[in-house]
């Protein structure tokens, strides 16, 4: 059996070093777990792959530490090749999570085994159409936002007036009421 089969994505935080105000990410994982999440993915859009794979190699060992090696899942944010230097080097990294526009998850179901997890995301309308078309086996879980706008992803996109286009709950329920895959909803989700 593998973390695959059990995984859960209701507690999902996304950390990297430009978001955690100066503390280790392994600290912040570490509270993370006591809180009760159950799946962390490494994201960094300044770091290096040496620093991601670093990061990465500092939560597997949160972790592990919290006895939950297994339990919780640990991704990377499209670095597929930190993933696989990350295992490389002994990290108990469970997979990846890609975007529509990154390594195709054909690719990283290929190179990452059947074992692995397989995250995607892209706009909402966007998945609609992934998810009427594509081979739904490949992917564990489908990834959609923003919900509300967050300085966190500056990447998003932006309609005519440069404003972050956000997702409606109808949106993301017509998403969820035609995917076979569980969704994960980010950009500027609190506990509330």
């Amino acid at each position: 059996m593998s973390i695959r089969d059990d995984l859960d994505i209701s507690a999902y935080l996304v950390l990297g070093p430009e978001n955690t105000l100066g503390r280790p990410v392994s600290d912040v994982v570490t509270q993370a777990l006591d809180a009760g999440f159950t799946c962390i993915q490494v994201r960094s859009k300044v770091a290096s792959a040496r620093e991601i794979i670093a990061l990465t190699g500092d939560a597997a060992q949160a972790i592990a530490q919290a006895g939950k090696t297994g339990q919780v899942a640990l991704l990377i944010d499209d670095r597929l090749d930190c993933v696989l230097a990350a295992r490389e080097q002994g990290i108990a990294v469970d997979g990846v999570h890609v975007g529509q526009s990154d390594i195709p998850v054909e690719v990283c179901r290929k190179l990452l085994g059947p074992d692995a997890i397989v995250g995607l995301s892209a706009r909402c309308e966007e998945m609609l159409e992934y998810v009427k078309t594509a081979d739904m086996s490949l992917v564990d879980y489908l990834g959609v936002g923003p919900l509300h706008e967050t300085a966190t992803k500056p990447d998003c996109g932006m309609d005519d007036d440069g404003r972050v286009i956000t997702r409606s709950l109808e949106e993301l329920a017509d998403l969820r009421r035609i995917s076979p895959k569980p969704i994960v909803v980010g950009g500027g989700v609190k506990a509330a």
